[in-house]
């Protein structure tokens, strides 16, 4: 049995928003014994917090560490900037539920965002991928059912409505899943096949996911020149199912909705004030991070990655394609025309492109031609975002946090490993946009309320010791565009149920992380 810990003197910022304040924090069992002026605590490791500020641990409420909880024990993206819970099946795709025919497809639909894994890492349903996350991970873990996942499985890939005995084997397939132990639903609304599901096909899985007390958390159809439209459509997705509304990297991106982000928090405001139950995560970050492939419109990508390099390849195909993106605006591009300069290859799965990482995408012919040789594999930044937009939104009362980071490719997004620091060190401590204690609230209470974790995300005796210490005048994160797997600075230890899994800066081999499970299951 590991010996309680006796965390002295340090600044404990609780997680609720409450004015910080000078204090020792008891750790015992896995869990908080005492809180406060803690005189004594016989045979207890001392760790003394001077100048450091003790937090609940940060809990990444958009996380595509899918498959790395499983094959990386250190996972040092996450553990080293604080996160001791992440919410996985993102963005309506992953690998479970899945059987044989889905999972080849997956494979190579989720290169880009996982890279393509070994045989066996796909599950016939939710449990089993928990169970095999129970085995033992860097970090918690929270799944959401995959919408996309789920309408490949019993509708396939095409671009078709689903039939009502088609609906009704989806809706069974998302009940299991939450009665496995999802916290909710996701979809991807701009990626192939979770796009070709008509808004009554979302409300009616959605009110599955209302019945279990879960939450529908949409990557939406737009967050370019539609968005303020497809906003208004999750909103009434949650609305008439009545369920839960978390919107996922909520942005307003590109140069239609430069300073808009105001008009998005007044639908935000009124859903909230006629009883929708409403809230979001940002990454402190401008440009976004997806597939190059994603940029294609939705019938090209239609019928899985073999069927779009086909197009690829196909002249008169190719002429709509360029039409789509160039003239038109594609709707995987948020439906604006694509500005080619603002596309930077962030990673390949051919190592012999490798020369191309850093580079942007010139033209309409480089962008084919890197799809076709990458086998759609290509992920890059899109340096589409506004700063006001940005701070606007993590300003309101409903924000809380989430990276979005991919992990994998030689130059990804720098968020998936500083999204947190980043907001401590830049947000908070050098531009004063957030304060110390709503910042953290942001990170640790909010969330592990919308996840109904009643026993996380605050500081106080009896709930989990899931903790971060860090010191909040050197707090930032190393990761930049340049070096984007970079550790964080300034955040010495990591606690999860009472271990260490960060001492002095250092990953421990500690790997207690387990699945969560939804308690309404």
């Amino acid at each position: 049995m590991t010996r309680p810990l006796l965390v002295r003197g340090a600044t404990l910022v609780d997680g609720t928003g409450a004015p910080a304040r000078r204090g020792d924090a008891l750790v015992a069992d896995g869990r908080i014994a005492a809180l406060g002026d803690v005189e004594h605590a016989p045979g207890a490791d001392v760790l003394d917090a001077t100048g450091l500020v003790l937090t609940p641990g940060f809990i990444d409420m958009h996380a595509h560490s899918d498959l790395a909880v499983i094959t990386d024990p250190e996972h040092l993206a996450k553990t080293t900037q604080g996160v001791t819970t992440e919410v996985v099946g993102q963005d309506g795709l992953s690998y479970a539920p899945v059987d044989d025919t889905t999972l080849a497809v997956l494979r190579e639909q989720l290169a880009g965002w996982n890279g393509v894994p070994a045989a066996g890492f796909g599950w016939p349903d939710v449990a089993a991928y928990l169970d095999r996350v129970d085995a033992g991970a860097a970090v918690n873990v929270c799944y959401l059912v995959p919408q996309g996942t789920v309408r490949m499985l019993v509708v396939g890939t095409g671009d078709r409505p689903a039939t009502p005995d088609e609906l009704d084997r989806m809706r069974a397939l998302v009940r299991q899943g939450m009665r496995d132990g999802a916290f909710g639903m996701s979809s991807g609304l701009t990626y192939t096949p979770g796009m070709f599901a008509s808004t009554d096909e979302l409300v009616a899985l959605a009110a599955v996911v209302a019945e279990h007390g879960g939450f529908y958390a949409p990557h939406q159809r737009s967050y370019g020149a539609g968005a303020l439209e497809a906003y208004a459509e999750v909103v009434e997705v949650a609305r008439r199912s009545g369920c839960a509304l978390h919107l996922t990297h909520a942005t307003m991106n590109f140069a239609p909705n430069a300073g808009r982000a105001g008009e998005f928090l007044d639908l935000v405001d009124s859903a909230c004030a006629a009883g929708v139950d409403v809230t979001l995560d940002t990454y402190p970050y401008l440009p976004g991070s997806t597939t190059l492939a994603a940029v294609l419109p939705s019938w090209a990508s239609a019928g899985g990655p073999a069927a779009t390099l086909a197009r690829l390849q196909d002249p008169d195909a190719l002429r709509r394609i360029r039409y789509a993106v160039e003239v038109e605006g594609s709707d995987g591009c948020h439906g604006v025309t694509v500005e080619w300069g603002t596309l930077q290859i962030a990673g390949v799965r051919d190592p012999g492109l490798s020369a191309v990482v850093g580079e942007r995408v010139r033209d309409f012919e480089m962008f084919v031609d890197l799809l076709v040789r990458d086998r759609l594999g290509t992920t890059i930044l899109q340096h589409v975002g506004h700063e006001e937009n940005v701070r606007a939104i993590m300003r309101h009362r409903t924000h809380t946090v989430g990276s979005d980071g991919l992990l994998v490719g030689e130059r990804p997004h720098p968020r998936a490993w500083g999204t947190f620091p980043h907001y401590l060190g830049h947000y908070v401590r050098e531009e004063g946009v957030l304060g110390l204690e709503e910042c953290v609230a942001r990170m640790t209470s909010r969330p592990a309320a919308r996840l109904g974790l009643h026993d996380r995300g605050v500081l106080r005796p009896g709930a989990v010791a899931d903790l971060v210490l860090f010191d909040p005048a050197t707090v930032a994160a190393g990761a930049t565009f340049a070096e984007p797997r970079r550790q964080a600075v300034g955040i010495p230890h990591v606690l999860l149920g009472g271990e260490f899994v960060v001492r002095d800066g250092v990953r421990t081999a500690a790997t207690p992380g387990r699945a969560l499970r939804h308690r309404a299951a």
